[in-house]
């Protein structure tokens, strides 16, 4: 019989699929790059789901957010993303989860195993504190860069966050994760471009305005998505 899942299939055998469709996943983010990650793995077949965000959609987010659109205006970003993947695949478990990571609710965020955590979050302390939670948990973590501020595709590069180059967020992050004895093991995505303008997530600041457009920020996330897919379908860990 016919499903959704059919050209999926085809491409990378029942085997594969079925081993998707086994994983949890933890997203911490759904704006410009956490929605195309949670929609991208949703079609791709993981079912069960835990997405995390404190933010409702507001008229700013609608150049580059999957989810934002002017009848979504106002309502919880997690609520919007839960009820479009359900619409995708009406068999999807979606636990949501909201409020601000911090370093003292990591307990709660991550309160049980997740096979996959994945990093989309745009508050710098917050990014810091998940990473250095996440990396001691048993699970394979993903974590995308800042995507705001740049316009070139071709400048997007992807591999573990300690061999990223000309990313002033990424070489932060490094320096200190390094400072609590992480020197590998979290694969990401970032640019390479020099950013266009002086908004970048500093350490100690709270969200910082930055410039985007309607492409960067879901090239991020389709490509961190893209590269999850291919561990699971390969059966890297």
């Amino acid at each position: 019989m016919s499903d959704f899942h059919e050209r999926t299939r085809l491409l990378i055998g029942e085997e594969a699929l079925d081993r998707i469709q086994r994983k949890s996943v933890f997203i911490a983010g759904l704006g410009g790059v956490g929605g195309y990650i949670a929609e991208a793995l949703v079609r791709a077949g993981i079912e069960r789901l835990t997405i995390h965000d404190a933010d409702v959609v507001t008229k700013s987010n609608i150049n580059r957010q999957l989810i934002a659109l002017h009848s979504t205006i106002g309502r919880k970003k997690t609520d919007v993303m839960r009820d479009r993947l359900l619409d995708i695949n009406p068999r999807s478990k979606i636990t949501i989860q909201e409020g601000f990571i911090t370093k003292m609710a990591m307990p709660q965020v991550l309160s049980i195993e997740y096979d996959i955590v994945v990093d989309a979050i745009d508050v710098f302390n917050c990014k810091l504190a998940f990473l250095r939670h996440a990396y001691g948990q048993n699970c394979w973590l993903y974590s995308s860069m800042g995507a705001g501020n740049r316009i070139d595709p071709t400048k997007i590069k992807s591999g573990d966050l300690f061999d990223s180059k000309n990313c002033r967020l990424a070489k932060i992050l490094r320096k200190k994760l390094r400072h609590s004895g992480i020197t590998e093991g979290i694969k990401a995505v970032w640019s390479e471009e020099i950013g266009h303008s002086s908004g970048e997530m500093e350490e100690g600041k709270d969200r910082t305005i930055n410039s985007s457009i309607s492409t960067i920020p879901g090239i991020f996330g389709l490509t961190l998505a893209g590269i999850i897919i291919k561990d699971l379908v390969d059966n890297r860990y």
